[in-house]
Parts: C-alpha cells; structure tokens; sequence
C-alpha cells in the first residue's frame, strides 16, 4: 500500500481538514448553553409566563438547533479562514 491510499481524499479530506466533528461538538454545547441561559431568564425568573410550558420547551428546543447549526458553522468557517492564512 502506498501512502496515497492511506490518506482520505475527496470529501472525507476536506471533512478531516476542518474538523467538522469536533466543530459540530462544540457548536452543540454553544447552543445548548446559550439555550439554557435565555430559557432560565426569560421562562424561569419571569413573572409574567402566561402560555404553556409545552410552547416555551418546544421554542428552547429551535432555539437549540439554530444556535448549535449557527455556532458550528461559524466554528468551521473560523478553521476554513485559519487554513487558508496558512496557503
């Protein structure tokens, strides 16, 4: 085996290259911490909740996604940016 056969190309490079997973892990955490903090403040410690809490679950829960999708993608974007610098 050569070691061109060895390396990943395609797709799986460019994955590897900008460590999406990892990336994607963080983004999650990003999102569920930042998704907790809003829901503690404006569901928790307010007042004045007057809907159901089964709507404010579901709104945390798009809230979570969006801002996980969001945070990951501006973290693979920042490893894009990094690796470019270095050309």
């Amino acid at each position: 085996m050569s070691s061109t056969e060895d390396q990943p190309s395609g797709r799986a490079a460019l994955v590897e290259a900008l460590h999406v997973r990892q990336n994607l892990k963080r983004g999650v955490v990003l999102g569920i911490a930042f998704t907790a903090a809003i829901f503690l403040f404006f569901v928790v410690l307010a007042p004045n909740t007057v809907r159901p809490p089964v709507y404010y679950v579901a709104l945390a829960f798009v809230l979570a996604m969006t801002s996980s999708g969001l945070a990951a993608a501006l973290l693979v974007m920042r490893r894009a940016y990094k690796l470019t610098r270095e050309l």
